[in-house]
């Protein structure tokens, strides 16, 4: 059962892969942690065994994800987007290179400002995000 533990939390809707975008995400950050994970039953609006709601933390941020009817669900746009700074070059390359694969570059990398690598990824679940370092 989710409880929650931040009061502000980013909460993301699928149409059907949830539990794998939460399982790739998790895979790509070494302290995530994965909190719950509720399916959706007979009984229950959706298709059963999708996910309801999975919950985990990137680097302490609390995020959402559910699965909701392909019909229902709203497409991700690139109007919002997920910004990880990197802690170091090899990090950023690593998660460059993860989340382009089945993806999309919109930009970069580059060097913007006082960045020296910037770059802004659609993933192949359709989240966009900012990897700066």
């Amino acid at each position: 059962m989710y409880k929650p533990e931040k009061s502000v939390s980013t909460f993301l809707t699928f149409s059907g892969d949830a539990e794998e975008a939460m399982v790739f995400y998790l895979s790509q950050f070494p302290e995530a942690v994965e909190k719950s994970k509720v399916y959706i039953g007979e009984e229950d609006r959706g298709e059963t065994g999708k996910l309801l709601n999975g919950t985990f933390e990137l680097r302490g941020q609390s995020f959402m994800v559910m699965d909701m009817e392909k019909e229902y669900a709203p497409a991700f746009s690139w109007a919002a987007s997920i910004l990880v700074n990197c802690t170091d070059e090899a990090e950023f390359d690593r998660l460059f290179a993860s989340f382009a694969d089945g993806g999309s570059v919109m930009m970069g990398p580059e060097a913007i400002g006082p960045f020296k690598k910037v770059t802004w990824i659609t993933d192949k679940f359709g989240v966009t995000w900012q990897f700066v370092w």
